[in-house]
């Protein structure tokens, strides 16, 4: 199954930005912050992450090619699916 390469790029980008929010949450709690300021950046944190997979799982489905190859696709990202949700 090919992604096209500009879902790619979205996904690493919300990636990213995760990468990002995780690193600043580390530096929180190395600098004494707040139970809830932490708790609201990992709430953003995983939020980036559930986009970013669930942007993936968009695009393999409507990717996935066709026929038994198309079929068996798609019953691997709806298994995946399901492990998200």
């Amino acid at each position: 199954m090919d992604i096209p390469q500009n879902d790619l790029e979205a996904v690493k980008k919300r990636l990213a930005r995760a990468q990002g929010q995780l690193g600043g949450i580390i530096k929180m709690l190395d600098e004494g912050s707040g139970c809830t300021d932490v708790l609201t950046q990992l709430a953003a944190a995983n939020s980036a992450v559930n986009r970013a997979a669930f942007a993936l799982l968009a695009s393999g489905i409507s990717n996935c090619g066709t026929g038994e190859e198309g079929d068996r696709n798609r019953a691997r990202l709806e298994k995946a699916f399901l492990a998200l949700s």
